[in-house]
């Protein structure tokens, strides 16, 4: 899709979604963004993949940015809001995304991995709200506080300096950090753990978390309760138990 600037795959209930352009260090310019738009679309309508990897090609780079090139020679003012593929806003997917970053993840590349759900990175990867140097915006990078500390979001917000793969595990940004060979492969073993548990539950705990961030304590609880009815509710929460019982794998129907 988009050339070969994106790559899109699925197989076995995973799909993975690649930026391709290493020699520009995978960074944002239209071709990049079309597939970014298109692949997700695809993951979002395909029911059978339940899982999307999110990556980078090469060992350098997740995604640098945008393309600075690209945006001086259309003199880019305020980005459009279709501008990024926004999981949050412009697109919606209740299953689980996942970013396996094997690189520099600077500014849109930073705003990739934190609109994923769960971050794998490499041990070589950086992260960076770079947009203070080239006097760009960051506005997406406003729920940051919620995933990290205040004071550590506003260390990145106006020093613009990257932080290692060791300190955003330290802080919260990301869940796993491996060696840069085992990247992948642990991102998929992740997925893998994922598609193990009824499709429901995982779904309904992906929205209780996000929802939670907009609410007070009570009204939280009372939207957990709304939000997991229907998994109460559905024949999966009788298997489950059923399997336990009859000591065998569940066969999850997702209803």
């Amino acid at each position: 899709m988009s050339g070969d600037s994106v790559l899109f795959e699925r197989s076995d209930g995973i799909a993975r979604l690649t930026i391709n352009r290493p020699e520009a260090r995978n960074a944002l310019n239209q071709a990049v963004r079309d597939g970014l738009f298109a692949g997700i679309r695809e993951f979002i309508a395909d029911d059978a993949s339940q899982v999307l990897i999110l990556t980078g090609t090469g060992d350098k780079a997740f995604c640098a940015g945008a393309d600075l090139k690209e945006m001086a020679e259309t003199g880019l003012k305020v980005p459009p809001a279709d501008w990024l593929p926004y999981l949050g806003r412009n697109l919606h997917t209740d299953k689980p995304v996942i970013a396996a970053v094997n690189g520099v993840a600077y500014a849109g590349g930073f705003f990739l991995a934190q609109q994923c759900d769960l971050v794998v990175a490499a041990d070589s990867a950086r992260f960076a709200i770079t947009e203070a140097r080239w006097s760009r915006g960051a506005p997406w990078a406003a729920p940051l506080p919620w995933l990290i500390p205040p004071r550590v979001a506003m260390e990145l917000l106006v020093t613009a300096d990257p932080i290692d793969a060791s300190r955003a595990h330290e802080v919260g940004l990301v869940n796993r950090v491996v060696p840069a060979g085992d990247l992948l492969v642990e991102a998929e073993a992740m997925a893998r753990r994922i598609m193990e548990n009824a499709p429901m539950a995982v779904r309904a705990g992906k929205a209780m978390v996000y929802a939670a961030a907009e609410r007070g304590w009570s009204d939280a609880l009372d939207e957990g309760y709304r939000l997991f009815e229907p998994v109460y509710l559905s024949e999966d929460a009788q298997e489950g138990p059923r399997a336990f019982k009859e000591k065998r794998p569940p066969q999850w129907k997702g209803r």
